[in-house]
């Protein structure tokens, strides 16, 4: 009887505090405004910047590759962007004036972004080996291999790093030494090229296998599998109890991950392309752009459209929810700014190239590379 009390009242715990993590959950994910330390900004992928950026957003400086060009997303941290281009050379450089502080070259390039925690930087590069670099000066710390390539990009659990590979394969890294602490791996080719989220001990992926696993972060071991039907790209973005991602299937999907249940699926109904985009998530809303050329909010309860928001090219680019403004770049060469409410276009600027890369926001800044092999840095100029 005892027993049975107090597995009860334990449950009853659980279901409060998952409760309390939805209702707090921009404050218990943001970064300092200062940082963009992860892909998605933070480590459950919301993709929500906590830095207020300036109504009217000017272009600062731009920093030019020699024949390269970007498809990762830049990291922020201590003044310092780091981000590697896709031929063959990673970079640190100043927020502030655009100026590279450091490089290094490697065998083959970066399509996956950065991670930055402690003095350290850690990346995967297409050659499947696993960076970890000191910030200051961009010496190896420690590499690890793995035997295939690697797009997702890495994430942090206290003192460890989080990475998936296209051999299929999760990995728990140490920080301090890159040994391998544990690794999960999914029977599917094309493997994993999401970057892990996480939500307490859990940590999330979906892979190739046209499946959502849920891990115990801590021991590796797999607590639950959900059926989405299609392999996917993108990013799961978690939110308290729920987890946000789409598929090539041209699905959205909401999940109840503890419940393992789909709480709803939403595809637009005249123009069903994949997502590769990655969904910015806050308490209300869903926001996703697609192959279909759109930019789509979607209510967060619901699963319904609210609006949508046209682009003239591919939406491979994953927004990022600034106060009031959803930030996301197109294949048709724009950065479009798009206002939350009502999906109207408030700001725009033309690059002429390509954007595949998403937005990192830190400081008032807003940073993107495009595939013409160009850093953009907005912001607010000073009188």
């Amino acid at each position: 009887m005892d027993w049975i009390c107090s597995s009860h009242i334990a449950r009853i715990c659980t279901r409060l505090m998952i409760g309390l993590c939805s209702v707090l959950a921009p404050c218990l994910y943001a970064e300092e405004p200062s940082r963009w330390p992860l892909f998605r900004g933070n480590s459950a992928g919301t993709g929500v910047a906590t830095a207020a950026l300036p109504k009217n957003l000017e272009l600062l400086w731009s920093f030019r590759t020699d024949d390269a060009f970007f498809a990762a997303t830049a990291v922020i941290a201590r003044g310092i962007i780091f981000i590697g281009d896709a031929e063959a050379k990673f970079y640190a450089i100043d927020l502030k004036t655009g100026k590279e502080i450091w490089s290094r070259e490697v065998e083959l390039g970066f399509l996956g972004s950065a991670a930055v925690q402690d003095g350290r930087v850690v990346v995967g590069d297409s050659d499947g080996v696993i960076h970890c670099m000191d910030a200051k000066n961009g010496d190896t710390i420690w590499e690890q291999r793995t035997d295939a390539e690697i797009n997702s990009s890495p994430n942090f659990f206290q003192q460890s790093v989080l990475i998936g590979s296209q051999n299929g394969t999760l990995y728990r890294l140490n920080l301090a030494d890159g040994k391998i602490l544990w690794q999960y791996t999914i029977e599917a080719s094309g493997g994993i090229q999401c970057a892990p989220t996480l939500e307490g001990k859990h940590t999330f992926i979906c892979g190739c296998d046209g499946q959502l696993h849920v891990i115990d972060v801590v021991t590796g071991t797999p607590l639950e599998t959900i059926e989405i039907g299609n392999p996917t790209l993108s990013t799961p973005a978690v939110y308290g109890a729920d987890v946000y991602f789409g598929t090539e299937g041209a699905k959205l999907f909401g999940v109840d991950w503890q419940k393992k249940k789909i709480l709803w699926t939403y595809q637009n109904p005249r123009r069903k392309i994949s997502y590769r985009s990655s969904p910015a998530v806050t308490t209300d809303a869903v926001v996703i752009g697609g192959r279909n050329q759109l930019v789509e909010k979607i209510d967060r309860r619901t699963g319904t459209s609210r609006w949508s928001f046209r682009t003239k090219g591919r939406v491979d680019s994953s927004p990022v929810i600034a106060g009031n403004r959803v930030f996301v770049g197109s294949t048709d060469g724009r950065l479009y700014g798009l206002d939350l409410e009502s999906g109207d276009l408030v700001w725009s600027y033309d690059s002429g190239g390509a954007f595949t890369a998403s937005p990192a926001v830190a400081d008032g800044r807003l940073v993107i590379g495009n595939d013409d092999g160009v850093l953009y840095c907005f912001g607010k100029k000073e009188a």
